[in-house]
């Protein structure tokens, strides 16, 4: 859903931002908030993160407002594939994710800002305001989570709690998220401009990385590494 005047619409005194959520009332309560603030503009909404990716590119937002658990391409992936393209992109992410390991998994994607869900209601306009200033934005709790997984990897190891998922390339990953989803070999190929044999050759690679054995085995790993959400 795209509001193409905003979008489109120069100088400096609006800041135009994308939200990217594929629940409509989370994107309605979003927009409902950031549209109360001065001189800020909500320029369009996604409902998944490769349409968000297409959406970025087209209209280059000043603010990417993300959710992490969205169909299709997560939004981590939608996060790498934007600041591949456009490293000076600003993405907050919004997200229900409470653990140390997916914070990490945000800062290494590049993110700029990390927020709860639950949060949002009293700290979104402080973490758009400072990203908007270029400045990080993460709340106490988020804070903490980190510091306590810098801690537990000092004490077990880094190598311990390294995820094999970063064994996998961008293009595995998204096609990790498109099976777990439900998807056929043939629907993915579709999905991602491919070959059915492509398709097939990247699901035998990331089952013989993961030692993976069936869809559901890889539908249990994507769930438990917040590829996908199950509610």
């Amino acid at each position: 859903m795209l509001d193409s005047e905003l979008c489109s619409r120069g100088g400096a005194r609006v800041f135009r931002i994308l939200i990217a959520d594929d629940h409509d009332i989370a994107r309605r309560g979003v927009r409902a908030l950031l549209e109360n603030h001065p001189g800020w503009q909500v320029c369009g909404e996604a409902k998944d993160g490769r349409e968000t990716v297409e959406m970025v590119a087209a209209t280059k937002p000043d603010l990417i407002l993300l959710d992490i658990g969205m169909p299709n391409l997560n939004g981590l992936e939608a996060t790498r594939q934007i600041l591949a393209t456009a490293p000076d992109s600003l993405i907050l992410i919004l997200t229900m994710h409470d653990t140390d390991q997916m914070v990490r998994e945000v800062l290494r994607a590049g993110a700029r800002g990390f927020l709860f869900k639950s949060d949002a209601g009293s700290d979104l306009v402080a973490a758009v305001e400072a990203l908007q200033q270029r400045r990080t934005f993460f709340t106490t709790r988020v804070s903490q989570l980190v510091l306590n997984g810098f801690l537990d990897r000092e004490q077990v190891g880094e190598a311990a709690l390294a995820s094999n998922l970063d064994l996998l390339t961008p293009r595995e990953r998204e096609v990790i998220q498109l099976l777990a989803e439900g998807k056929t070999s043939k629907e993915v190929a579709v999905a991602l401009n491919l070959s059915v044999k492509t398709a097939e050759t990247h699901r035998t690679n990331l089952m013989r990385k993961l030692d993976l054995h069936s869809v559901a085995d890889l539908t249990r790993y994507a769930v438990r590494n917040g590829i996908v959400q199950v509610f």
